[in-house]
């Protein structure tokens, strides 16, 4: 489902999330950039928001899950992005993504630019108690690799 296509109604009272002429300029000022359904908050789950910068080239986080929903806005750049199940994209300047946390396995997040920098914001719900972030190790990487989508082919 586009942006544009989106049932949700976030409070703006349809007034088409920024994307509209008419009403008053606060009905204008907000631009949906993603709408992302259904997600699954941990109880008593906490919030951080953070900015990350990677330098041309960096792989980024080696693999790795997030116990709680993760949302992300690429500020420049372009992010190499793989999630568990689905196929590897990249994620230019303005783009957004977002992962449902949990048991998926998250393959890479680094830069795809060889020549420049990238820099990302994400926010993510944490569960209580849990790490915002935990690696995943090479013997369970191996038991899952049947749930990794085809590697592309270079």
């Amino acid at each position: 489902m586009s942006d544009k296509d989106s049932a949700h109604d976030h409070g703006h009272g349809g007034h088409g999330h920024g994307n509209g002429e008419d009403g008053p300029s606060w009905t204008r000022a907000a631009k949906m950039l993603q709408d992302a359904s259904p997600i699954t908050v941990p109880e008593g789950a906490s919030a951080m928001t953070i900015h990350v910068e990677w330098e041309p080239g960096d792989p980024g986080t080696p693999p790795h899950r997030h116990s709680g929903p993760a949302f992300g806005y690429v500020v420049e750049g372009a992010v190499r992005f793989e999630l568990e199940g689905e196929p590897e994209r990249v994620i230019e300047a303005g783009g957004t993504f977002w992962e449902p946390g949990g048991d998926a396995i998250h393959y890479q997040d680094g830069n795809a630019l060889a020549d420049a920098r990238t820099r990302f914001v994400v926010t993510m719900l944490c569960a209580p108690g849990r790490p915002m972030l935990e690696l995943v190790d090479e013997a369970e990487l191996a038991q899952r690799a049947h749930l990794r989508a085809p590697r592309p082919t270079t």
